[in-house]
């Protein structure tokens, strides 16, 4: 899916609907016993650090979403119990938390409790204002600091219907996102053709979070998960890593706002080829971040990559279809390398040695270390992520309709990069902050991992020619 801002999804004007949970769903919500499960360490520094960045005197939105079409005029009664059935497939939609002094507590609504609200917005010619209005109105309804903090809403046209999603970060991640069209489309066409919906069992995100939260609670701080951090942080000058190249920040200043860049990096024949010539390494995800050591070293001559790799934590099969923030995070460390080959070698052994401190949610290593290294920042370090989306059901409709994974450009002091890989090539997308050296560093960096990607796919088919000859 191609990841984008509101922007840059192609919104086209049409009739704008919405739905929200009802007021009787939010007042029942409001009544609610506390849930004994508790929030996901993830998930409670997300929050806190929304409710820092708040007090300081900044809004900082951090919303995901979603964004596809169904065909033609919808029906708004089947739409709408597609998103309704939906949202109780997946427990955490309808679970949030209050605060109690200055402890979190979850509440969470049975389903049958649950129902939408729809209203009909009006009718937008202009799509330039359709957007500013999406984008504010995601704002204030998908609020990290908020609950309800979800919303959905179709731009109803004769010819196309499109359908957004957002939510706050809390409830989804990445792979949540990327099964939203097909998901609600199913839903949607039982509703319409009145058959039954096919059903879709999943384990409950909420669950997860109770036996994650008790895994994490068990270690202290002689583990050695909690050792090794402590290394790979002291080796980062006591802090987690950023992206190693000059961004025009000056230290200590407000966090700056952020740029989106986003754009096709090499298509369907390159990328085949570049994963074929990083498969006796690991595969493509080794390769992305072998070139980005290289480019780094070469553009901000840092002796050694240091950075926290992103990893789905969806270990059990209950959990491959939930939606939920299935996150955890691996250091690994990539001194300057002499070529792309002894690069691979290096993150092959560093992922190796380290996927499984992704295990051990990194915000309760934080509290055992005593640290709490960004707490005014909803970004705590710098990332570059890779995910092969073309397994997700679905997948190879998504050009068609219009799919894409929304994110909320808005403040921040880090560099936030997702590469994926889609039926027709590499996808990039580079959140970072709004200064003129920023966007030059980030613009070489892009270009050169274009280009390490074309020369190696390159060297691969050269490779591929050779020994059909021989």
């Amino acid at each position: 899916m191609r990841i984008s801002d509101i922007q840059r999804c192609e919104v086209r004007p049409g009739r704008l609907v919405e739905w929200t949970f009802s007021p009787a769903t939010i007042a029942t919500a409001a009544a609610l016993p506390p849930d004994p499960r508790p929030p996901a360490y993830i998930q409670e520094s997300h929050i806190r650090t929304a409710r820092s960045v708040r007090e300081g005197g900044l809004f900082v939105p951090t919303w995901l979403g979603a964004a596809f079409d169904l065909p033609g005029r919808a029906d708004l009664d089947a739409l709408e119990q597609a998103l309704r059935g939906w949202t109780l497939r997946h427990e955490t939609l309808r679970s949030g938390f209050r605060w109690a002094g200055d402890d979190m507590h979850r509440f969470t609504l049975e389903d049958d409790d649950v129902s939408l609200h729809r209203e009909v917005i009006g009718d937008f010619t202009d799509a330039e204002g359709l957007v500013r209005y999406l984008q504010d109105r995601f704002d204030v309804a998908a609020d990290a600091l908020g609950w309800p903090n979800l919303i959905f809403a179709a731009v109803v046209r004769d010819d196309s219907t499109s359908v957004y999603m957002a939510f706050d970060h809390t409830n989804v991640d990445a792979y949540s996102v990327h099964r939203i069209p097909h998901e609600i489309h199913e839903l949607y066409l039982a509703g319409v053709t009145g058959r039954p919906a096919v059903d879709t069992s999943v384990g409950s995100y909420v669950d997860f979070c109770e036996q994650e939260r008790a895994n994490a609670d068990g270690i202290d701080d002689t583990h050695a998960i909690v050792a090794r951090w402590r290394e790979f942080i002291g080796r980062c000058d006591g802090r987690l890593p950023g992206f190693p190249v000059d961004l025009g920040l000056q230290p200590g200043g407000p966090l700056p706002a952020q740029k989106l860049m986003c754009e096709p990096l090499l298509g369907a024949d390159a990328a085949a080829a570049f994963e074929a010539y990083c498969r006796p390494y690991g595969g493509s995800l080794v390769g992305v971040l072998a070139a980005t050591s290289l480019i780094v070293h070469e553009i901000g001559g840092q002796p050694c990559y240091r950075t926290v790799v992103p990893f789905h934590t969806r270990l059990k099969s209950a959990w491959s279809d939930s939606v939920g923030w299935y996150v955890g995070g691996a250091p690994i460390e990539v001194p300057a390398a002499r070529t792309f080959e002894d690069a691979l070698t290096t993150v092959r052994a560093e992922l190796r040695a380290n996927r499984s401190l992704a295990r051990i949610p990194l915000a309760r290593v934080l509290r055992l270390l005593g640290a709490d290294f960004r707490p005014t920042s909803p970004d705590m370090y710098s990332i570059v992520s890779y995910v092969d989306a073309r397994l997700t059901p679905g997948s190879d409709r998504w050009t068609e309709q219009k799919a894409y994974g929304l994110i909320r450009v808005s403040y921040g002091d880090q560099v936030c990069i997702w590469v994926n890989r889609l039926h027709d090539g590499l996808w990039l997308a580079c959140r970072y902050p709004d200064t003129d050296v920023a966007y030059k560093n980030v613009r070489r960096y892009v270009e050169g991992l274009r280009d390490r990607i074309a020369s190696v796919s390159a060297r691969d088919r050269l490779r591929v020619a050779e020994l059909a000859f021989s």
